[in-house]
This record gives structure tokens, sequence and C-alpha cells, in this order.
């Protein structure tokens, strides 16, 4: 990543101490479901809530290591408090688990109280299959423990959505 690069070379050159944070599949609420861009997990509570079929690219195994917003928090204030000796590093935050894009609808949908189905089309090119963080760093040297997995995640930002569905439909 090149930002962990100029990272190091500002460290080397004028003696900017810096921390690294590597952010993995960060969700909650008022995140965007449109747009080019926009996340699965906000996407899906999208089409849930709506009674549309999310649709899945590929036939549901791809996994990734999805992280509540507040954990993120989390880290990134222990790393403002982390003593010098642990600078110019980097540490990956999640939490350490996998869920796979057919756990993650079937999860939603019994947050939400909702059976819809997915709609499953053809894989994307490149996709990686499977992402899972090492988070062992995070959790030994900063103290890192993520408060929030994937359920409470998805719980609390279901709810978000479901109470500011005009909002969130706004942007």
């Amino acid at each position: 990543m090149v930002n962990e690069l100029y990272a190091d070379v500002f460290q080397r050159v004028y003696g900017l101490n810096t921390i690294g944070l590597r952010y993995f599949n960060v969700f909650g609420p008022k995140q965007n479901p449109e747009g080019p861009y926009a996340a699965v997990i906000p996407l899906f509570i999208k089409s849930i809530l709506s009674g549309k079929s999310p649709v899945i690219n590929g036939d549901g195994s791809h996994s990734r290591d999805f992280t509540f917003v507040a954990n993120a928090v989390q880290a990134n204030i222990l790393a403002l408090d982390a003593p010098l000796n642990n600078y110019n590093t980097v540490y990956n935050v999640a939490c350490g688990e996998q869920t796979n894009l057919n756990q993650l609808v079937k999860h939603m949908n019994e947050i939400a109280g909702c059976s819809v189905k997915p709609e499953f089309v053809k894989e994307r090119e490149g996709d990686i299959k499977h992402s899972l963080a090492d988070i062992s760093k995070s959790i030994n040297v900063l103290g890192y423990a993520p408060e929030h997995l994937i359920e409470e995640g998805l719980r609390q930002t279901i709810s978000w959505y479901r109470n500011n569905e005009k909002r969130a439909s706004d942007r």
C-alpha cells in the first residue's frame, strides 16, 4: 500500500512517527447504499428491507472479514494512545472472522424478520474469493478487542436503516 510506503519514507527522512491502520470491510449506519462504490452491506440491507433480492456475484461462497464502524473507532483511539515504540508499523482493523455472502443474507433476513432470497449472477472476474484479517498484532500490541461482531453490527445498522429509510434513500 503506497500510503504505508510514504509513511515509512517520512519517518526515515523527517522523523515523523506514524501508525498505519488497515480497515477491513467497515460497515455501519449512515453508509450510502447508492453509487458505484457502495459496500455490500448497505446494498443488501436496502434490498432486503424493500423486499427485493440482493444481487450476489457468484454462488455466495465468497467471504470477507466485516467490521462494525465502532470497532474502527476503537482502533483509532487505541492507535492515538499507543506508546512510541509501537509506531511506524501497520495494524489490521477487523473482527478476525469470515462471513460468506450467503451467511450475510441469512443473518440480515433473520434480524430484519424477512425471507428474501438472493439473486445469483455471474461471478466478477478477478474478485478475491476469501479475505480474513490477522488481527493478532492489533490485539497484542494496541490492546484492540472488537466489541461488535457481525450480527450485533448488523442489528444496529439494520435498525438505523429502518428508522431512517427516507434519509437513507435520499443520499
